[in-house]
């Protein structure tokens, strides 16, 4: 007698039909320089996208897990390995690659420019405004506005958005950093309020150097504190 497939239901297909399928994983890196939100974007080589930008991605290997892929991506392609990175969410539809079905994971990173020498050579790999970024190739426009909502809902009460920052940084700065995220104005004295009464910043008694401006107050973040409440709410 012929052994039926367990997937003879959903038509002529077979079992190596469904897994014919790849994996992926497309890196969201955001950055922060001269008070923007930029992303690390590359110049695509597949015919039908050519010259448009696309995010950093690669295959994930028969041999690792999707988090492994993650950090080997964001390594090969920017030198960094010690990042903050997070999984987003699986993007699915069924053309989304012209090669064939690709299924992808997407993370999202928060690189200090300022800190960090990436490799900056592919394809024209740079920093790219956020804001100035209106179409891509595949669905990576659409992965990359998720992310940023992501962003957007973790910086409410994560503290997240310090990755984008120098270890020292002024309030001017921060409040830089959250309107660029959230493409709004925020107000000076209330912003500054809500930080000093979430005790997420340590005061350093020191003045920025070499600004344009009257020199502010220097900051760096509670990381230890932050760690404590963390531990007592789980």
């Amino acid at each position: 007698m012929k052994q039926i497939s367990r997937f003879s239901h959903f038509g002529e297909l077979s079992d190596k039909d469904y897994f014919r399928i790849a994996l992926s994983v497309d890196c969201v890196i955001f950055g922060f320089e001269d008070d923007e939100l930029k992303v690390l974007v590359i110049k695509c080589n597949i015919k039908e996208y050519k010259g448009m930008w696309s995010l950093l991605g690669d295959l994930v290997r028969p041999d690792e897990d999707l988090d492994s892929a993650s950090y080997r991506i964001l390594k090969d392609r920017t030198g960094l390995d010690d990042v903050y990175l997070e999984q987003v969410q699986t993007f699915g539809k069924v053309n989304r690659h012209p090669a064939g079905r690709v299924i992808t994971t997407a993370y999202f990173s928060l690189v200090n420019i300022k800190d960090h020498q990436l490799k900056l050579s592919d394809n024209e790999l740079h920093w790219h405004p956020v804001k100035e970024i209106a179409e891509m190739a595949f669905d990576h426009k659409n992965i990359l506005d998720t992310c940023l909502e992501r962003l957007r809902e973790k910086i409410q009460d994560h503290p997240v958005v310090f990755n984008l920052l120098p270890k020292k940084f002024s309030l001017r700065e921060l409040q830089s950093v959250y309107e660029a995220v959230l493409n709004c104005e925020l107000d000076r004295r209330n912003f500054r309020k809500k930080f000093f009464m979430m005790d997420w910043l340590i005061d350093l008694n020191e003045l920025e150097e070499d600004v344009p401006h009257r020199p502010g107050k220097l900051y760096k973040f509670n990381a230890a504190k932050f760690a404590k409440k963390t531990k007592k709410v789980s």
